[in-house]
């Protein structure tokens, strides 16, 4: 499975929603919360392409956007071979 990163904020229902998503594919995933670390919203924003809101999403380095992108590739049926690479 590929290396996924997520980052979040706690109180963020769309971040709940990814991570749920991610779960349920049983995907294990690296979370940076950029409440309790922020100093990585700038390494965040910057890996992003500029975008600031969360969550945003990497899997195997590639950047997938947020919980709307996520879910449009799982609804697609891509979703699965992108976490597998």
């Amino acid at each position: 499975m590929q290396r996924i990163t997520i980052y979040t904020k706690s109180t963020c229902p769309y971040c709940h929603a990814a991570r749920q998503l991610l779960n349920a594919k049983g995907a294990a995933f690296e979370e940076i919360d950029i409440l309790q670390h922020p100093e990585q919203r700038a390494t965040m924003i910057d890996r992003a392409g500029g975008r600031t809101t969360v969550p945003q999403i990497f899997i195997g380095g590639q950047h997938v956007g947020g919980s709307d992108d996520l879910h449009a590739l799982d609804a697609a049926g891509k979703l699965d071979a992108l976490l597998n690479g």
